[in-house]
């Protein structure tokens, strides 16, 4: 068993094709982050892959949409959204290909 902490990941990211991770694959990436009120993403799309997040607790709005603890969406590629926490949270994002580069802000 190996113990590691997110605050040592960028951005909660663990899991995919850059570094730091725990471990390296071009197959999908995997974060968890914890979001304060008020912290928020820039519209930007991925033109290759897949993303699916979770609410796991807080609330917060993406594409005017106000989403909560159990909530998933599915982004396909090509697909442009923004992100903002409106109560304090975390959220679980996994993306599928893990391709280095595919975030282009809108």
């Amino acid at each position: 068993m190996k113990k590691y902490n997110l605050d040592s990941f960028t951005r909660g990211w663990i899991v995919g094709d850059f570094e730091p991770n725990i471990l390296k694959t071009k197959d999908f990436e995997f974060m968890v982050r914890h979001y304060k009120s008020g912290e928020s993403e820039a519209k930007h799309e991925h033109r290759i892959a897949d993303e699916i997040t979770v609410i796991v607790s807080g609330t917060f709005r993406m594409n005017g949409e106000e989403l909560k603890a159990g909530d998933v969406i599915h982004l396909s590629p090509g697909t442009a959204a923004d992100f903002e926490c409106l109560k304090d949270g975390a959220t679980a994002v996994i993306k599928t290909p893990s391709v280095k580069g595919d975030k282009y802000i809108i």
